[in-house]
Formats: structure tokens, C-alpha cells, sequence
């Protein structure tokens, strides 16, 4: 149906357009307008962002080295929106330049070599982007800054969202920041104790649904036909505008060299989305001159876009390929990695797009990989929530499987910090972690092996005690 409509009349406003993705309609609608799909064919919104100096002041599309030196020039500013990893990016972000920017000073995360890391997966060379290091611990908070502040001009009252813990504990800690009500939807039971514990502390109105997290979807899309409630999941566009900033950056810290390939977690797919995104007005910017091939890793009992991937067709595979309408959803999501486990991503679409249109992929792991793959991570000194390592366990299988070369250059991104669930930490090292038993879990449990365990040891309390576990463990 969507196929035969015509592209609607353009509202435009000075800088920005919410734009339908779907080739057959490509209606656009001005960025002031409370909307998260498209009104008339209910496919997904992405902005359009034209590249002026000002936003106040049209001029002439600003250039990549233009804004290069710009952002450079930032580099020792002390104003907040300098400071920010994010903010700092705003020629290319849908607000006026006198926008009341609501920010926490997230961004200019950390770019690590990890060389142990490398070796598990045999590459020759390994990054790993952390954005466990934002203020609330995950890379939640770079897309947080945006929607709140697009909260804030639209007038809401109260944010909400659907969560598994992290964009509960980021939208909490933005909307306090704001001085706005949240209010958070969380599957009960399912979300770490750590994550549940900041959306308390920053006060948000947390609601524990029956049901998993699809389910506390649902009912967000419901209540954002509420004119005072704003809905700040990734559905959102502009959650994805202020996530497609970490892009620039790694790209900064890459020396504006892109790496040829990305590996990303997936969960509802906005974080691969928003790279995708980034990357490709980098690339028409003229500030890169290729796309990183970017994969996404999804865990192997939640992942219905990587199902769906497996099975595409040659043809389907061209960057110019029509979408699917589809996608057949996991009703009953199942992982450990609590971050990740969502059986119908809303972002699919777009990021299959992203995807396809970089030559990449997307690959599924188990949990026994995931939980081998954090602790090897664990070793760079680095760490990092259970989600976060798909990428890593993805890398290992995408080296296994021919689609990434030994010498080749290889970023992985991180998610979320080690802090985010100590309770897996623990039980992984202690030989006690299992899959499948968790509540609503209707899998049968299976022990995941320790292969990397470093479990605590009772020592007499001597010096000569001490020194000869020490030299055990040598």
C-alpha cells in the first residue's frame, strides 16, 4: 500500500525534515511535529539535516574541512555544549542554535587497543569504542541528550519509555536533568538490579509490567498518542540523531581513516542505526571516503533480524534493494544479556538498510560466547555489560567464517559498563551462571561454562599465605 503513494508536500523548517524511509512514500514532516512514524504510511522516520553554517541563518552548505576544523577548534572549550560529546557535533543535529540543550556531558568516550581481546577472536589488531564510560553508563546517553531537549521544546510533561534497563536508567537521569516527570515501563524481573537501582535514584515513576519488554513497547506507542507524553525509545528519530554523533567521533579518533569493519550489539537496533546514519553524512560530507562495513550481533535466543538476514536473497542483499514490509518477531525472547533481549525490534527496517548499504552482515551468538567473550574483555581491562560482548564473540565467528581478514582493521563497540549487572560478573566466575532460568524463561537451564573463570580464593591470614597464592596464579 505504502508503495503507491505519492510523497507528501514538504514542511520543511529552516534546517531539518522528518522524513518517511519507504521509497514508495518519502513523506516529510517539519521537526517540530510530535511524531515518531510516518502519519500516512506508518514506516519509520528518520531526519534529514541540511548542513548549514547556522541554523539560525541559512548559508551555503557549510563543508566537511569547514566543520572539521570547527569541531577541532572545540576541542579545549569549557561551555557545556562544547564539552559534549554530542553538541559539539550541532551543525549536524535538527536544533536551532538556540535550543535549551539538556546535557549531562556525555560523549568523547574512550577509544581502546585490546590486544587479549584481539588474540581470542585472531586478529592482528583489535578497538574497542567504550561507551559504557557516558554519565549513566551506556551508550543510551548520547541519544538521551537529544530526545529530552526535543521534549523540552515540544512542551511534554512527561518522557517515557519501554526498557530493559538502559535507556531507563539514561531517560531518568536526562529527564531529572530537565526537571520533566519519566516514567519507565520495565518487563518485571527481567532487568539487572543495578540498572533498576539508577532509574530510582534519578526518581523516575517506574512501572514493573508483566510481560517482556515487547510488551512494554506496545504499550509506550499506546501512550504516545498522549499530547503531554513524549516517548523516548528509539522509535524516536531523534534519539537516533544524537546516537549517530558517536560515528563522528570514532571517526575523529580514527584519524578520519574508517576502519573496515564496525561490530555492534543488537537489541531494538537504534545503536546500528544511528552509525549507519552517521557514517553515510560523513561519507557525503567528504570527510570519509568509504563505509566501514558494519555488522550487527544479536544474542541466538533474541534474534529475529539476524533469522531474517540468514535468509535474503541475493538480490535483496543490493544497498539499492527494496526493504522488507516484515519481519517475523521471537515471541518469547531468551539471553542473559538483559540489554539485547527483545524479540521485535522497532528499528529493524532501518537497520537492515544500514546494513545492506555497507556491505556487512548480521550474525547471531550463544550465550556460552557472550559470557567467554566478556571475560576476555574483562582481561584488557576494559569490561563491560554482557550485551556489550556480542561484538566481540561476533568478531571471533566473523574471522571464523572468512568475512573478516586477520590484518584487517576492526573497531568494536561497547555498550554498556561492566557495573551494569555484577550479579552475571559474579556468577560467571563463581561457576554458578546458567541460561534459561531465568523468570519468564520458558527454556530449559544449561550451565554456561566457566572457561575464563578468576572465581575468589580463602587465604590463611599470613604473609606467607598470601605470597605463595600469589605465585600460584603467576
Amino acid at each position: 500500500m505504502a508503495e503507491k503513494m505519492a510523497p507528501a508536500v514538504e514542511q520543511a523548517t529552516e534546517k531539518a525534515v522528518q522524513r518517511c524511509i519507504l521509497a514508495g512514500c518519502g513523506a516529510a514532516y517539519g521537526v517540530r511535529e510530535r511524531i515518531y512514524v510516518c502519519p500516512r504510511c506508518g514506516g519509520p522516520l528518520e531526519i534529514e539535516v541540511r548542513h548549514s553554517a547556522s541554523a539560525s541563518s541559512p548559508a551555503p552548505s557549510t563543508t566537511g574541512v569547514e566543520l572539521q576544523k570547527r569541531w577541532a577548534a572545540r576541542g579545549g572549550s569549557r561551555e557545556p555544549r562544547d564539552v559534549s560529546g554530542v553538541w559539539r557535533y550541532r551543525e549536524l543535529l535538527p536544533f536551532e542554535d538556540t535550543a535549551p540543550i539538556v546535557t549531562l556531558l556525555e560523549g568523547r568516550t574512550p577509544l581502546y587497543d585490546a590486544p587479549r581481546s584481539a588474540e581470542y577472536c585472531g586478529l592482528a589488531h583489535l578497538r574497542l569504542k567504550h561507551q559504557g564510560c557516558n554519565p549513566t553508563g551506556s551508550f543510551k546517553d548520547t541519544g538521551m541528550t537529544a530526545a529530552v531537549t526535543q521534549a523540552v521544546l515540544l512542551g511534554a510533561r512527561t518522557a517515557v519509555c519501554a526498557s530493559t534497563g538502559n535507556t531507563a536508567a539514561s531517560l531518568a537521569a536526562y529527564a531529572a536533568r530537565a526537571g520533566l516527570q519519566s516514567a519507565i515501563l520495565l518487563p518485571r524481573g527481567q532487568i539487572s538490579a543495578a540498572k533498576l537501582a539508577q532509574s530510582l535514584d534519578y526518581g523516575a515513576a517506574v512501572c514493573e509490567i508483566e510481560g517482556n519488554f515487547d510488551d512494554c513497547m506496545r504499550l509506550i506507542q499506546e501512550l504516545g498518542d498522549d499530547p503531554a507524553i513524549y516517548v523516548a525509545n528509539s522509535i524516536n528519530p531523534f534519539r537516533i540523531e544524537g546516537q549517530k554523533t558517536v560515528a563522528f567521533e570514532l571517526m575523529e579518533q580514527c584519524n578520519w581513516q574508517p576502519p573496515n569493519h564496525v561490530v555492534v550489539p543488537g537489541g531494538n537496533m537504534g545503536n546500528s542505526t544511528a552509525l549507519g546514519k552517521g557514517f553515510q553524512e560523513l561519507l557525503g560530507l567528504g570527510l570519509i571516503d568509504r563505509l566501514p562495513k558494519l555488522h550487527v550481533v544479536q544474542a541466538e535466543g533474541a534474534a529475529p533480524l539476524a533469522r531474517l538476514f540468514a535468509n535474503l536473497k541475493p538480490a535483496e542483499l543490493r544497498g539499492d534493494a527494496p526493504l522488507p514490509a516484515t519481519m517475523a518477531g521471537i515471541p518469547n525472547p531468551q539471553t542473559l544479556a538483559t540489554a539485547i533481549k527483545i524479540g521485535a525490534p522497532v528499528s529493524w527496517q532501518k537497520s537492515l538498510r544500514t546494513v545492506v548499504r555497507s556491505g556487512g552482515s548480521i550474525l547471531s551468538v550463544t550465550e556460552q560466547e557472550i559470557a567467554d567473550a566478556k571475560a576476555i574483555i574483562g582481561r584488557d581491562g576494559i569490561g563491560c555489560e554482557p550485551a556489550s560482548a556480542t561484538t566481540v564473540a561476533g568478531m571471533k565467528k566473523l574471522l571464523a567464517a572468512g568475512r573478516v581478514g586477520r590484518e584487517e582493521s576492526v573497531v568494536g563497540v561497547l555498550t554498556g559498563h561492566v557495573l551494569k549487572d555484577p550479579d552475571y560478573v559474579g556468577r560467571y566466575h563463581n561457576g554458578s551462571l546458567v541460561s534459561g532460568s531465568g523468570q519468564n524463561d520458558s527454556a530449559a537451564p544449561r550451565p554456561i561454562a566457566s572457561t575464563f573463570a578468576n572465581p575468589p580464593e580463602r587465604v590463611a591470614a599470613s604473609k606467607a599465605a598470601i605470597l605463595e597464592n600469589l605465585a600460584r596464579r603467576r
